[in-house]
């Protein structure tokens, strides 16, 4: 293929994510007051967009309480920083087996939180934000014995739902069939254009990071959609290059990476300042919030 370097790129911070690494990094926002003031500083350092999940403010663990989502949209709007919401709809699908390879049920509890369409996008009709997730497959991660649900089935109410409440779903893409399902999607009508996909790469058991894979995904991007795409850890500031250099958009933050460097934790707003060198290192320039909703045709809450 003959790469085309985008010109005018776009940046999301990926706040806090779900995962493990409050206990990795006291630079991890919980609470969400500080969720909400690490999103205001990516966004003043070049954000265009900020993807925000939830974690309870004592333990760090990640939650899905509609009040959390609302303090930290409040919070955001309040400060009248001009920036893209971007909540999460991937909680409520964990599902975690029995430890016993041979026994795989009863499911374990409390760890296993599986819910409905309607309850996983609760949140999402108090908040009104511009754009929401939709993790388009079911995977395996690293964990033994834990399961990422997200069934066709599921995926289409979700994505009906969506739909009528006037928000833009980010097509989480991570694997090649997971973009297979999303064209489904896209061709039964129940994701309308402008159609955004996110390609994330290099999370066990999903897409690798090699290039073949990550080709694979562009070369079959749906023709006319709009894209970005990340890595993880250390690979993290090369999938900015390599996003780019392939047309499309860029992802940082410390859902996804918790260093600046070797040896020195970061903070999100220095994740996004990175990113922004070197998207201007080659010869690219960095779209404001407004610029974005023009392309997506967003309205601005």
């Amino acid at each position: 293929m003959v790469l085309e370097i985008n010109k005018e790129v776009f940046i999301t911070c990926a706040v806090t994510g779900s995962g493990s690494s409050q206990d990795k990094s006291n630079e991890v926002p919980r609470s969400p007051k500080e969720i909400a003031e690490s999103a205001i500083d990516a966004a003043k350092a070049g954000a265009a967009i900020v993807h925000c999940h939830v974690r309870d403010p004592e333990t760090g663990m990640p939650s899905r309480k509609v009040n959390l989502y609302e303090e930290v949209t409040q919070r955001i709007r309040d400060s009248e920083t001009d920036v893209i919401l971007n909540l999460t709809t991937g909680m409520g699908g964990d599902i975690y087996l029995s430890n016993d390879p041979e026994n795989p049920l009863p499911l374990k509890t409390p760890e296993t939180d599986l819910i409905g369409a309607s309850e996983r996008i609760e949140h999402l009709i108090s908040c009104k934000p511009e754009i929401c997730t939709l993790d388009c497959g079911t995977m395996n991660f690293a964990e033994d014995n834990y399961v990422m649900t997200n069934t066709p089935g599921m995926l289409y109410s979700m994505a009906k739902k969506i739909s009528d409440l006037g928000i833009l779903p980010e097509i989480e893409v991570f694997d090649t069939g997971h973009l297979w399902l999303a064209k489904k999607l896209i061709e039964d009508g129940l994701i309308k254009e402008p159609v955004l996909l996110q390609l994330c790469m290099g999370i066990p058991w999903g897409a690798p990071n090699d290039i073949n894979t990550y080709l694979s995904l562009i070369n079959n991007v749906p023709k006319g959609s709009t894209w970005s795409a990340f890595s993880i850890g250390r690979y993290q500031m090369p999938y900015v290059a390599m996003a780019v250099l392939g047309g499309g958009n860029v992802r940082v933050g410390l859902e996804d990476n918790i260093w600046l460097e070797k040896g020195r934790l970061a903070k999100n707003y220095e994740l996004v300042e990175k990113a922004v060198n070197i998207i201007e290192a080659l010869g690219s320039n960095i779209m404001s919030p407004d610029d974005v909703r023009k392309k997506l045709n967003l309205k601005k809450i």
